[in-house]
């Protein structure tokens, strides 16, 4: 009983120590690059027009914040990926449930969707400029059309990968089709579902990137775009790291999402 109390106190001990190494280990890096950065800049080694210091990008981040020009860009390119995205996922699930279950759905529709899925999709952006003009419907549909193919291809991966013989047997214990996709073919493909999201948001902020550069009157792309007329490094940067940002906030946020709903998967943790 003296042992494990011993060993219950030495864990508790080491647990708050765990947890600050956890947080500060994944920092050293950024921060030593932070500061060579900055000592660069400092000294003159680096010319500031073309490269900022950090504590110029941050100062500059602030100006923009505080004189309201940044939230206009955050929500206008906030709004566009969150229409694009779930416009591109929501379709991507239901045609990829459709050609994984259905063999006539998939010899129908799978070899036209694969085919375009090998087009550049940077490509079409002239196209959609013509068909659609450079209002916000072709913003929204390009953002879509980028998230559409990792859902769809991880999503009809995901239904085909299900065992054959687990299939079988929710057909020996008479199982309804809503049973099926409930109990057997979510379950399964939800890996692979959750993958295509994740890969799904990733692109959709590099297509917002290119469709704000390439016409808009508001958006960080746009930011970036006016500020590189202007030889504006400063702005540029701040655009830049307000996508890393968001796309490591979007991330983390699919990330723990998959955490919590696939706790009961058992896997190499390294």
């Amino acid at each position: 009983m003296t042992l494990v109390s011993k060993e219950t106190l030495e864990v508790k001990r080491r647990w708050p120590l765990q947890k600050v190494q956890h947080i500060i280990y994944p920092l050293y890096f950024p921060v030593s690059i932070l500061v060579l950065w900055q000592l660069a800049g400092t000294f003159g080694l680096v010319e500031e027009h073309i490269l900022p210091t950090p504590l110029k990008i941050a100062s500059t981040f602030w100006i923009l914040l505080a004189n309201g020009e940044l939230p206009v860009h955050f929500l206008a390119s906030g709004q566009r990926v969150i229409f694009g995205f779930l416009l591109g996922a929501l379709t991507a699930i239901i045609l990829g449930i459709a050609t994984g279950f259905s063999k006539i759905a998939q010899q129908l529709i799978d070899p036209s969707l694969q085919m375009l899925r090998t087009v550049p999709l940077l490509s079409l952006i002239p196209l959609f400029i013509l068909w659609f003009g450079v209002g916000e419907f072709g913003k929204v549909l390009m953002i879509a059309l980028g998230a559409f193919f990792p859902v769809y291809v991880n999503i009809f991966l995901g239904i085909r990968l299900v065992d054959q013989k687990l299939y079988e047997v929710t057909g020996i214990l008479q199982y309804s089709f809503k049973e099926k996709l409930t109990k057997l073919i979510f379950p399964s493909a939800m890996p692979n579902l959750l993958l295509g999201l994740r890969l799904a948001m990733g692109t959709s902020w590099l297509v917002l990137v290119v469709s704000e550069m390439m016409g808009a009157s508001a958006g960080i792309g746009y930011m970036i775009q006016d500020a590189r007329a202007y030889s504006q490094t400063d702005i540029v940067f701040v655009g830049l790291i307000l996508f890393i940002i968001l796309g490591k906030f979007t991330d983390s946020l699919v990330s723990s999402i998959e955490k919590r709903a696939l706790k009961w998967r058992d896997t190499y943790k390294g």
